[in-house]
């Protein structure tokens, strides 16, 4: 999915499902940090202290380095977290190991991950470890049948999108690979698929590399990923990951799912604009909310936890300050460590999933 869900939509189903103001704006941007927090290393400060940062994501369209595109630690934790095939941890999928690695929908495994998100809520950084969730959990819906590893069953061939004459995609189609990207891009993830896994207002559909026949509803599947999503955040306040608790009212649901069809803008930062305004004049019956959202530079988590408007870790040495310590930036990457050990270290395993 992109900004218009991982941070408008999340905000917005944050405060449904209770949280206030302030904590779903650590949520919403949780969330959408996700796919923006694409440097990693160690951060050196003037007193000697350092800080080592976790990569979530990789720059788009960066496919000259395909380690990093083939990067487990990134694509599977974050991403394209394993199904499991929809089956529960004592059971494995027939077929090959490939089979445990596709994307589900609200998966088991997605489920334990939102489990133990909420046995330890308590920590520090509790609300942007469950923001970062936020964004895997409902990944599984746009993400579904795809792999974070180079398979074949990441290839895409026979793209159909409802309302566009098929001779014109294909045209489309064949301008966008043509070249070096076309010849050189390795089956991960839904590459092959371009955007349309992640725009919440088209209805389309694609053969894979196994030859199975793949139609996808996405208003559809992201109203239910909203729905669903309410329902984590419920269980999150509640304290138990076994609560029953209610998701999203349904005249909201059409809302949201009116709204996936109608903003058809191909450009994310469209599409979110839209939903901002939408919250800015109340359309949603939460009161006004003035919302944004900045990404790098200045006013950014990152510009604010270490005191320059336009880091570069790569030159400089920052000034210290015990505030850092309590920072949105640094709570974030210690929720990223926090949920990739335990993703691939403890959860992964106990569904015999073995990744690195």
């Amino acid at each position: 999915m992109n900004i218009d869900f991982h941070h408008a939509v999340t905000y917005l189903v944050a405060r449904v499902a209770g949280f206030d103001d302030p904590q779903a704006r650590i949520v919403a941007h949780s969330a959408q940090y996700v796919d923006d927090a694409t440097d990693e290393g160690v951060v050196l400060f003037d007193n000697g202290a350092m800080y080592r940062r976790l990569a979530t994501a990789h720059r788009a369209l960066d496919y000259k380095n395909f380690a990093a595109l083939g990067h487990r630690l990134v694509w599977i934790p974050f991403h394209f977290l394993p199904g499991n095939a929809g089956l529960e941890a004592d059971q494995d999928p027939s077929g090959k190991f490939i089979h445990k690695l596709v994307t589900r929908p609200n998966s088991p495994v997605a489920k334990a991950v939102v489990a133990e998100t909420i046995r330890e809520r308590h920590k520090p950084f509790g609300l942007h470890r469950l923001g970062i969730v936020a964004h895997v959990f409902v990944d599984t819906w746009s993400h579904q049948g795809f792999a974070g590893v180079n398979h074949r069953v990441n290839v895409v061939r026979d793209v159909r999108r409802a309302g566009l004459p098929d001779e014109r995609f294909k045209q489309k189609m064949w301008r966008f690979f043509h070249g070096m990207v076309h010849q050189s891009m390795p089956p991960i993830g839904h590459g092959a698929a371009l955007s349309y896994p992640d725009r919440p207002y088209l209805n389309w559909s694609y053969v894979n590399g196994l030859e199975d026949l793949v139609v996808r509803e996405n208003p559809v599947e992201f109203t239910e990923a909203a729905h669903e999503l309410c329902r984590v955040f419920r269980r999150y306040l509640a304290g138990d990951p076994e609560a029953e608790v209610d998701g999203l009212p349904s005249d909201l649901r059409q809302m949201l799912h009116d709204r996936f069809v109608a903003y058809e803008e191909p450009d994310e930062r469209v599409r979110h604009r839209k939903w901002l305004d939408d919250l800015a004049n109340d359309a949603f019956g939460i009161g006004k909310v003035d919302l944004d959202y900045v990404a790098k530079g200045p006013g950014s988590w990152r510009a604010r936890a270490l005191q320059y408007p336009d880091p570069d870790t790569k030159e400089r040495r920052y000034p210290y300050d015990e505030a850092f310590l309590d920072s949105d930036w640094k709570r974030f990457h210690d929720a990223a460590k926090a949920h990739r050990r335990c993703v691939v270290d403890d959860i992964l395993p106990s569904f015999g999933i073995c990744v690195a």
